[in-house]
């Protein structure tokens, strides 16, 4: 620690502190334009200068480092005749047209001109001027470069945060000028981050210009609704009417960056497919009805198939006092385990339990501030964008070593230290193959008795398809001290998740023996799946992701809900499918979800959806597995019910409401309370402060929380004892190796899953539909970036604009699950992922349709 002093008052900081963050300390305010707290002092735009005793010249209080007994003055009059001299230079160019400027109320430049500039300015030559017009950078960012200061802060945002290099600048001196690649940013992630950081009005948000004033705005602090990184955001709304999206730099894992789904995707609560009012299925069509009726008609079904079997699929994007109201629902008043919370994958909760008791709930900026972060499966860059600038500044400036493992290449391999290119669907080989090779790194570390079980999974070791092999990722992970490991769900798509959920087991188990005190988060890309499984909306998981089988906690939970609780686990999807085309499923109760486009095998799921003797759905948007339905329920949306949700890092955070429910939608928990009556039962509580009273009792982990107690940033819920190290695993036998292309999928930078498809401002910068995949491939096929191809399984076929990337590995051909038109999961057969395809250029595909028949019967 050293000393300070400040305009007289005297405090202790840490070696290397700044002057200006001890004068932030101190309550003293010290202006600046070009400083970000996250990044490294540029000491450009000379606003914060300061005299230190014994100093000559005025110095820059951004990177000054603080030395011991030294002295500051920051309210000198040299230093306010600087300041006002420093800002009559920007207002000699700027133009003053704040009347009509977006930033108009909240521009930095206004307040530091109100605060410490002239009366008058000396300056009465001509403003240079650069443009006349406006000029429209993406669909998004729009540029007034006559405004800009010079401050660099967006090109240093785009840059070293967000790494998407779209913004530079050109000329120099009072003629240097902020702008993208050939006056555009169609290569930029238009994630509207050099918008947030502008402290004027060069840089403008193009769907929010000319549309109202901050101060018309009713702003609402909320979570976003899209991945489970949980972004804070500030919602505007001017009458009701949608506006805007910002953050705070002072708030939430995110800290003032949001990705464009963030920033520009929330408009989908707009969207124009609302149910407005209940419906039944009268003579083979969906007939709108009051909420009486439906209760009759529901009533009278619900009665008809009361002795066959009942189940139910929740979605992850639903707040956690939504899930566990609906799991509690079906054990209670369904009497069934028949739950799942995903409608891609049914899930392992015997191989996935051992993983979440020791899941590490704590600040991502934490967790990831270690010797080494492993990243396994996934493209960090496109599910969890914001989590990538977190990871990017861990690997740059705090000297975290990155070990990447996926299938798919991301932007972050620029910065990892090892990069392990997984073939499509290799991720258990793999994961074998740097456990086995940790091991034998690790030599004389590890006990014969530990030896001895980790020479069981040697028999599924293999290399990687290029990049820097298991070994050397093994060799890194040996190395270092401490280790994270973030998993991607692409780890939960594959044919076989538990024998890659039970590898990573092995993997964790191993660095726990050899000290390296591992943490574990997942990157889900739904909102609230973390929330998901805390709930219990699992087959064999009650609250607290205790085992259905476990008597203690079954009873408890019984005793406390003052109802019985089946005994064996229920069925998860896959199966509640099965029992679906069986003929043994009675009602069918989906809330929130649309399987019928996202389950890995349409033709199935529209069978088994019809099969079912009652479909009830609840939604707030009229998708194609709510067509299907016998009973459609209109329930609230996001932003119209409250409640919380349960981040990546284990966060619990408020989900505000800001509107009504719109039409005669109703909240969440208000149809489970009707449904129940229609079974003649009531379900207790009712409301969503009342519920998460509940599960703070009853769920270990979010003990003693309140809703009055979550505060700005949340509350951390609890993590559980560190498992003991238990048996190791040995890996599945006859693993498969493909040859031929294999098709996978996931979410693309502009879209997540199927929500964001509503957003209008999303669809002017996503891509059209694509299907991406090597050069190698592509040149061997005789295809060209831009053709129109074909991409046909023994299932069926899509056409699509074929995407060249170099980095990715012969054989992996991707397409985004994000477009309805496609139908991707036509081609897909479910227990087969990844899908082998063949891919044909589309104009020529009738010419080898007879070869295909051949292939197809294969």
């Amino acid at each position: 620690m050293v000393s300070v002093t400040i305009n007289g008052q005297t405090l202790e900081v840490e070696a290397g502190s700044t002057v200006l963050q001890a004068a932030q300390r101190l309550g003293i305010e010290i202006p600046t334009f070009c400083y970000l707290k996250r990044l490294p002092p540029l000491a450009s735009c000379r606003m914060c200068l300061i005299e230190i005793e014994g100093l000559r010249r005025l110095q820059p209080s951004c990177a000054t480092t603080v030395t011991e007994g030294m002295v500051v003055r920051t309210d000198t009059p040299l230093i306010d005749e600087t300041r006002s001299s420093m800002l009559d230079m920007l207002l000699a160019n700027h133009p003053l047209d704040c009347p009509i400027c977006d930033k108009g109320g909240e521009c930095e430049l206004q307040d530091m001109v109100m605060a410490y500039g002239p009366g008058r300015s000396r300056f009465h030559d001509p403003k240079r001027v650069f443009h006349s017009r406006d000029i429209r950078l993406s669909p998004v960012v729009i540029m007034n470069v006559n405004r800009c200061i010079q401050c660099q802060r967006c090109v240093r945002m785009c840059e070293e945060v967000v790494g998407a290099v779209a913004l530079g600048t050109v000329e120099k001196g009072m003629d240097t000028a902020v702008t993208g690649f050939e006056g555009s940013l169609a290569s930029c992630d238009q994630c509207g981050n050099c918008i947030e950081v502008c402290p004027v009005g060069a840089l403008m948000s193009f769907p929010y210009r000319y549309k109202a004033r901050p101060w018309d705005l009713a702003e609402v602090d909320t979570i976003c609704p899209h991945c489970g990184t949980g972004c804070q955001l500030t919602v505007g709304a001017r009458k009701g009417e949608f506006m805007r999206v910002r953050s705070k730099e002072e708030h939430g894992v995110n800290r003032e960056t949001l990705c464009a789904r963030g920033r520009f995707g929330l408009d989908f609560i707009e969207g124009h497919d609302r149910i407005k009012r209940p419906m039944i299925r009268r003579d083979g069509a969906l007939v709108p009805v009051s909420w009486d009726e439906a209760g009759d008609y529901l009533r009278r079904r619900l009665a008809a198939v009361e002795s066959k079997a009942s189940g139910g699929l929740v979605s992850p994007r639903l707040p956690n006092e939504v899930l566990y109201q609906f799991q509690k629902l079906m054990r209670t008043v369904f009497a069934t385990n028949n739950i799942d919370c995903s409608s891609r994958w049914s899930t392992p909760f015997d191989a996935l339990a051992p993983l979440m008791a020791g899941y590490s709930r704590a600040p991502l900026t934490d967790v990831i501030g270690v010797d080494h972060v492993l990243v396994i499966a996934g493209n960090v860059t496109e599910e969890n964008p914001v989590t990538e600038y977190l990871l990017r500044d861990a690997a740059r400036r705090r000297g975290t070593g990155l070990l990447m493992l996926s299938t798919r290449p991301s932007r972050l391999d620029a910065d990892a230290k090892a990069v392990v290119r997984v073939p499509p669907g290799g991720e258990v080989a793999s994961l074998a193959a740097v456990v086995a090779g940790l091991a034998a790194a690790a030599g004389d570390k590890l006990s014969g008795d530990a030896l001895a079980e980790i020479a069981l999974i040697t028999a599924g070791r293999v290399a990687g398809n290029g990049g820097d092999g298991p070994d050397r990722l093994a060799a890194a992970l040996n190395e270092g001290g401490t280790v994270t490991v973030l998993v991607s769900v692409d780890l939960l798509r594959s044919s076989d998740a538990r024998g890659a959920l039970q590898q990573l087991t092995n993997l964790l188990q191993l660095l726990r023996l050899l000290g390296k005190t591992p943490a574990l988060q997942f990157l889900f890309d739904r909102a609230n799946q973390l929330g998901a499984f805390d709930m219990g909306a699992l087959a064999s998981g009650l609250p607290g992701l205790q085992p259905v089988v476990d008597e203690t906690a079954r009873v408890a939970l019984a005793r406390n809900w003052g109802a019985e609780i089946p005994h064996g686990p229920g069925a998860g999807l896959d199966a509640m499918l099965d029992l679906c085309v069986a003929g043994q499923m009675g009602a069918l109760y989906l809330v929130g979800t649309d399987p019928l486009i996202a389950y890995p095998d349409r033709e199935f799921m529209a069978r088994a959806l019809g099969a079912a003797d009652l479909l009830i759905v609840q939604d707030s948007f009229l998708n194609e597995t709510a067509a299907l339905a016998d009973v459609v329920l209109p329930a609230a949306g996001y932003r119209e019910e409250p409640g919380s949700f349960t981040n990546n890092e284990g966060r619990i955070q408020k989900v505000r409401k800001f509107r009504e429910p719109v039409f005669e939608a109703r909240d969440n928990l208000a149809i489970f309370d009707f449904v129940a009556a229609e079974r003649g039962q009531i379900l207790q509580p009712s409301t969503h402060v009342e519920v998460l009273d509940e599960i703070a009792r009853l769920i270990p982990a979010y003990q003693a929380l309140t809703w009055a107690g979550l505060g700005a940033d949340g509350a951390f819920t609890k993590e559980g004892p560190t498992p003991p190290v238990g048996a190791f695993h040995a890996p599945p036998t006859g693993l498969q190796t493909h040859d031929g292309l294999m098709l996978v999928t996931g979410n693309c930078l502009f879209h997540n899953g199927y929500l964001t498809e509503r957003s209008e401002i999303l669809n002017t910068v996503a891509n059209d539909p694509y299907v991406a995949m090597s050069a190698e491939d592509a040149a061997k096929l005789g295809l060209s970036d831009g053709d129109q191809v074909v991409v046909r399984s023994t299932r069926g076929e899509l056409v699509a604009q074929l995407k060249v990337e170099k980095q990715f590995s012969k054989g992996l051909v991707f397409v985004p699950e994000n477009y309805r038109s496609l139908r991707l999961n036509s081609l897909m057969r479910r227990g087969e992922y990844p899908c082998p395809v063949k891919v044909h250029k589309a104009e020529t595909a009738h010419a080898i349709e007879g070869t295909n028949r051949v292939w197809r019967g294969a």
